[in-house]
């Protein structure tokens, strides 16, 4: 008979995230909840015309669809390899080494988290703005945020496949409600006619059309988020590629096609002028008379539930990566923790709830603008962040695939040509977004804002590179298990402590 041991505390908490949970459409829905659809069509295609100038901001969606495609193929052949909740850092880490993917993982825990505590600003002003106009009610537009705050924190710690639920309803509903409201404005076309103007390509090469590719972008951050939930999905080698591949077509063809129906109601030549005197309430105004009062309030009701079933996605991603760094202790340990009931990254979870209403009580406190400077402003510098992520990962699947041990099987169209083209096209965004950032925040090009903002990526990668190399010399068995996580599939064996992988001696890291 063995002699007992001591005694080990019961824990409420474990290592693991759920396993075989997601099929391929709750993720599709999860993404594309993150992307928010309605609140895209309603508030980013019509800022989008009235920001820019641009009458091509359809065909503009439509170009972004076509290079987010691209940055799937390679995206994609990535996640077959290795399987990690760390998506973007991991994918880093093993194409260009451990130091550029600890960067990465830091830009990518800021950009996610601001673009997260930015939709609470847009949530609790809209639902405030509703509150006054339908019941009467003075509520201020930090109570509101608040109440999705609380409803987040709870389904954070959640099972995920609940969650995927709760986002496939609210998703259907307002895709169905966009669709609606753009099938009405196709017929009833200004002047009786419907023309394809802001569809024709030529769009592309006209003043201005960087701004609007800016724009267009931004409206699909969160579809790469597929990769987030590899480990908690039923097959991630087959899951991940049809969910990012379905989420990638099915948002840019809505987002095209509900941005052309505007400009087809109030014809083409006049679509910025409306944009720019209705805003956000130009989709519905333009519907009002067709579709009778309560369908145009049911569709204001949706806009709200799409700001929250974006607050409710974001968060997950956040608390993945803080997750995915807690596991490898890349970050305190007690990150990489899950609830033992829900499996949920528990700890993650609420730490992005702690983050998020220090902001707002700071906001709250100081009277900040919850539109202009909470929402609009965050979005866009989370927006920002995830497409530095992109263009960095697209180059990182091309060094990961050039070398011998990895690329067997895979054709060169998938491990180098698509994710070189994908490259192109995002650096080129990137560089555009930049020179045109002061527009994208309202202010001055001359205000630091335009150059604040953007230097705090830079900020982030450097601490996070500092970290690795820290990690390296002090915590040589963290350093070596960067990247790969507890539930990588790779076909390159782990490294012994103190020995470089091959993606490090590759790239010099």
């Amino acid at each position: 008979m063995s002699v007992p041991g001591p005694r080990i505390p019961a824990s409420d908490v474990s290592a693991t995230l759920a396993r075989a949970r997601l099929g391929v459409w709750p993720v599709v829905f999860i993404v594309m909840a993150a992307a928010a659809p309605l609140t895209v069509v309603a508030g980013g295609a019509t800022t989008g015309y009235a920001v820019t100038g641009v009458t091509g901001i359809p065909v503009a969606y439509l170009a972004v669809a076509v290079a987010l495609g691209l940055f799937s193929v390679g995206y994609v052949a990535m996640s077959r390899r290795v399987v990690n909740s760390g998506a973007f850092y991991s994918y880093v880490s093993r194409g260009l080494g451990r130091v550029p993917g600890v960067g990465a993982s830091f830009v990518a825990v800021v950009a996610y988290a601001t673009m997260q505590i930015g939709l609470y600003g847009g949530f609790g002003a809209v639902l405030a703005g509703r509150l006054q106009d339908w019941l009467g009610w003075p509520v201020p537009w930090v109570v509101c945020a608040f109440a999705a705050w609380a409803v987040i924190a709870v389904l954070g710690v959640r099972r995920i496949d609940f969650n995927g639920r709760v986002l496939a309803v609210v998703l259907l509903v307002e895709i169905a409600a966009a669709a609606l409201f753009a099938v009405v404005h196709l017929t009833h076309p200004a002047d009786g006619r419907v023309t394809i103007d802001t569809l024709v390509p030529s769009h592309l090469i006209g003043a201005g059309i960087g701004a609007a590719l800016v724009t267009a972008v931004a409206g699909f951050v969160g579809f790469e988020g597929t990769a987030v939930f590899s480990e908690e999905s039923k097959d991630p080698q087959r899951t991940v590629a049809k969910a990012t591949y379905r989420a990638v077509a099915i948002i840019g063809l809505l987002y095209a096609f509900c941005a052309w129906a505007m400009s087809v109601a109030t014809g083409p030549e006049h679509i910025v002028e409306a944009a720019r005197a209705d805003g956000t309430d130009l989709i519905f105004t333009l519907a009002a008379p067709y579709v009778g009062s309560f369908v145009v309030g049911l569709g204001q009701a949706l806009f709200v539930t799409s700001l929250f079933a974006a607050l409710l996605a974001f968060h997950h991603t956040v608390a993945r990566y803080l997750f995915a760094l807690g596991r490898e202790r890349v970050l305190p340990a007690v990150l990489g923790r899950t609830s033992i009931r829900t499996r949920a990254p528990k700890v993650g979870s609420l730490v992005q709830s702690t983050l998020a209403a220090s902001v707002l009580v700071v906001y709250a406190v100081a009277g900040w603008d919850p539109i202009v400077h909470l929402f609009f402003w965050l979005t866009v510098v989370g927006g920002l962040g995830v497409l530095i992520l992109m263009t960095a990962t697209s180059i990182a699947v091309i060094a990961y695939f050039a070398r011998p041990a990895n690329h067997d099987s895979i054709s060169g169209w998938r491990r180098v040509i698509a994710p070189a083209l994908a490259a192109t096209a995002l650096l080129w965004i990137l560089v555009a977004t930049i020179g045109q950032f002061h527009t994208l925040l309202g202010v001055e090009p001359g205000d630091p804002l335009r150059w604040i903002f953007p230097s705090a990526y830079v900020a982030a990668a450097v601490l996070g590179m500092l970290w690795a190399l820290l990690l390296r010399t002090a915590k040589p068995d963290v350093y070596t298990g960067i990247g790969r996580g507890a539930n990588s599939v790779t076909t390159e064996p782990a490294a012994p402590s103190g020995q470089p992988d091959p993606a490090s001696a590759a790239s010099g890291w």
